[in-house]
């Protein structure tokens, strides 16, 4: 009887196949239904602490309550980084003030649509659900990407108007 993959019958330290009406033990089979459980658990744990961290965010207030660490680039440089003010914007945003999370970190609200999407196509497969679209990632689109997180990040340090509005 042919199977796919290794198939283990006279192992002593095996276990033995399921019943003897089942035949061959097929390592193969069995190796896949193994990793598909990890990937379901790690993406259930990954849903639950991205709920239990928004839950977090919304409720304590990184303005003021200090409970969260400064960003080291600002810490060292005394300038702004891409990533600046993305905790209070978040906060902001969860709590339904979009305007208020737009002062904080403008390219948050362009890159949210773009994460989230990314999670759930990820997420979505693992915990048994549909399949969303790929979305083609060409090197030149990643570059142009790249390049303009870079021009925010000079633009939001420069000191006169209208880049001074993109600080934090």
């Amino acid at each position: 009887m042919p199977t796919r993959g290794f198939a283990v019958t006279d192992c002593a330290h095996c276990p033995s196949p399921p019943s003897p009406a089942a035949g061959r033990w097929d390592v193969g089979t069995m190796s896949r239904r193994v990793a598909a459980v990890p990937a379901a658990w790690l993406a259930l744990l990954a849903t639950a602490a991205l709920a239990a961290g928004c839950l977090v965010l919304a409720t304590v207030d990184p303005a003021t309550s200090g409970r969260y660490p400064a960003c080291p680039f600002y810490t060292v440089t005394g300038r702004w980084c891409p990533g600046c003010g993305t905790a209070r914007g978040l906060h902001q945003l969860l709590n339904g003030r979009v305007d208020a999370a737009l002062g904080y970190n403008p390219l948050l609200l362009v890159a949210l649509p773009f994460l989230a999407y990314t999670f759930l196509a990820w997420a979505l497969p693992a915990l048994r659900g549909p399949r969303l679209p790929a979305v083609p990632q060409p090197a030149r689109a990643v570059w142009t990407v790249l390049a303009l997180v870079g021009v925010f990040w000079v633009a939001r340090n420069l000191p006169w108007e209208p880049f001074a509005a993109l600080a934090p």
